[in-house]
């Protein structure tokens, strides 16, 4: 069984994505990941505290490439969202770009790119969302994906700014909020519009719930990742996503 290295660039204050990324790709049925982090300060889900967060970035590159990985993932969506329409396409050059500098051949993905490429690997046009931030942010979520060519039908935000608190927001909550949205005649649910947000045990039991497709940033990351590898993209209990495309 062949065994790759993934990197990842997280926030600070991000834990969920070191969890759920693993416990998804831990059910590949015929490879094994390793799983390599480096971190940029990150604590409220401002525009200030992200902006911070972003220009640390060339830093936490040269760090993780130095682990030899595969494939890095820049794991903070609105990070990269709130930087304007197409703004996943500029930062994952300019990782490839500087990584290339360095001599490093890793490919690079970003949560924000990942979950545009998740929906329409569904055929979803039109979407709604769970997303824990603040509303002015949430919108800017919502401008991003429409400039990306989905309509998004309807969207709740749960105002938490304390990026900490957003990775101790319980399913009920998650599940209540999506409980609210108006569904009617949605392609796809994505269940947590963010990679710290934790959603993966509610991803299989949404889906039987709302009977369309349920994604999230997590899924949606581990989906460009096996893609990106060339590899079967198929896991067990983890939504129409990872089970639709059993190939690439």
């Amino acid at each position: 069984m062949s065994t790759h290295r993934i990197g990842l660039v997280v926030p600070s204050s991000n834990v969920t994505v070191e969890t759920e990324m693993p416990a998804l790709l831990a059910r590949h049925s015929s490879a094994d990941f390793s799983f390599h982090s480096t971190r940029m300060r990150m604590h409220t889900v401002s525009p200030a505290g992200l902006a911070a967060m972003n220009a640390q970035r060339e830093r936490c590159v040269m760090e993780i490439a130095d682990a030899s990985p595969e494939v890095i993932l820049y794991a903070c969506l609105v990070a990269v969202m709130v930087g304007g329409p197409g703004e996943h396409r500029r930062v994952e050059s300019a990782v490839a770009e500087q990584l290339a500098t360095g001599g490093s051949e890793a490919l690079v993905r970003s949560s924000a790119g990942a979950l545009a490429e998740g929906l329409r690997a569904l055929g979803a046009r039109r979407v709604a969302l769970v997303t824990p931030y603040l509303k002015p942010l949430a919108q800017q979520v919502v401008e991003y994906l429409e400039a990306e060519g989905f309509e998004i039908a309807d969207w709740r935000a749960l105002e938490v700014s304390d990026n900490n608190e957003v990775g101790c927001i319980p399913g009920d909550r998650v599940m209540a909020a999506a409980r609210s949205l108006d569904l009617s005649d949605v392609d796809a649910l994505v269940l947590s519009c963010c990679v710290q947000m934790p959603s993966l045990s509610l991803i299989e039991p949404a889906e039987q719930e709302f009977g369309i497709p349920v994604l999230s940033a997590a899924t949606a990351g581990a989906y460009s990742i096996l893609r990106s590898l060339g590899l079967d993209v198929s896991i067990d209990g983890a939504g129409s996503l990872l089970r639709a495309h059993a190939t690439v």
